[in-house]
């Protein structure tokens, strides 16, 4: 009898390319959205805990992973750096993770999800500043269209006003990108040293889960959301779905890399980046202004030409380094 792996590897790599795209869709659309359904309950103001719960599970299912899945090696295994070489990482990945969901109570959805696509300006500015480093006339002209692109999508919510625009929320999630530019270079140190990409996961996010569960009990925001699960069932539901949909969504981005590269990955991301900005105007409908139109556009092709370019060899960056730093973070930060 064949099983689903059998059948996936017997189809041609066009198939397989169509079908990993779909997937990837589907369940980063179910994830995104779901995120946002949760956020628009009624007693629901734990935009940490969305955050927690994808570090839970992420945890939880790559260690599962580590045991059960991973196939038995002849020699053993090297051992992991230690332990306290992956604080970095862990405070990076708490700090991006936590910090953009906390925005969702301050700003709506697109919004999050484009700032949070403008990576290449922070580590543009780092790399310029730390290590005097120089671009490519390209990465100059992508930075300069995610800049126009967010200075037209921050009007829109000032020109609409209400509830979508808050400096607070803008402030959280430039906070977030800038911690999340950061962690790439933190997880290649792990990967030169001999880590897993499985001990990188693991490693990383039971050290986040620890911090988040002694910050979350202090601020009463794990509690708050315990009660929310005993109150509303349908919340209940919601959160657990999200938190399974998390793990098998950044599953299937890293599939993606293995069998496809880094500018399939790339390009993938921003379409389905586009595709969660659509389907948050049309599910969840908000005030509507053509500046988010420009604006995104903007920046998602800002992104998708700079991270075209460093994938083929160009800029900074070295695609099967930048892959492997990418398979290990969460969907929200993939």
């Amino acid at each position: 009898m064949s099983t689903p792996s059998c059948f996936f590897n017997s189809l041609s790599p066009s198939q397989q390319f169509a079908c990993l795209a779909i997937n990837l869709f589907l369940f980063f659309g179910a994830h995104n959205l779901l995120q946002e359904a949760i956020m628009a309950r009624p007693m629901f103001t734990y935009g940490w805990m969305l955050g927690y719960l994808e570090v839970l599970g992420v945890t939880a299912l790559s260690r599962l992973e580590m045991v059960y899945f991973t196939p038995p090696l002849i020699s053993p295994p090297s051992s992991p750096s230690p332990l306290k070489a992956y604080a970095t990482v862990a405070g990076c990945l708490m700090a991006s993770s936590s910090l953009s969901n906390i925005s969702l109570n301050y700003i709506n959805y697109p919004t999050k999800v484009v700032f949070r696509s403008c990576k290449l300006i922070p580590t543009m500015a780092l790399a310029t500043i730390i290590n005097r480093q120089r671009f490519a006339l390209i990465e100059y002209f992508s930075a300069g269209c995610i800049c126009a692109g967010l200075i037209l999508f921050a009007s829109a919510d000032w020109k609409l006003g209400g509830p979508n625009f808050s400096p607070l929320g803008y402030t959280f999630v430039f906070l977030s990108v800038c911690a999340d530019s950061i962690t790439p270079n933190a997880q290649e140190r792990l990967f030169k040293a001999g880590s897993t990409r499985l001990e990188v996961t693991f490693y990383t996010n039971i050290m986040v889960l620890g911090v988040m569960t002694v910050s979350t009990l202090m601020s009463g925001d794990l509690i708050g959301c315990l009660k929310f699960v005993v109150q509303d069932k349908v919340g209940a539901i919601l959160l657990l779905t999200y938190t399974l949909l998390a793990y098998v969504a950044i599953s299937i981005h890293m599939h993606v890399v293995k069998r496809f590269g880094g500018v399939a990955a790339v390009i993938l991301g921003t379409l389905r980046k586009a595709m969660t900005i659509l389907l948050s105007f049309l599910v969840f409908p908000k005030k509507f202004d053509w500046y988010y139109v420009v604006g995104s556009g903007l920046v998602l092709g800002g992104l998708l030409l700079a991270s075209v370019f460093k994938k083929k060899g160009g800029g900074f960056g070295q695609s099967h380094k930048r892959s492997r730093s990418d398979m290990s973070k969460t969907p929200s930060q993939a």
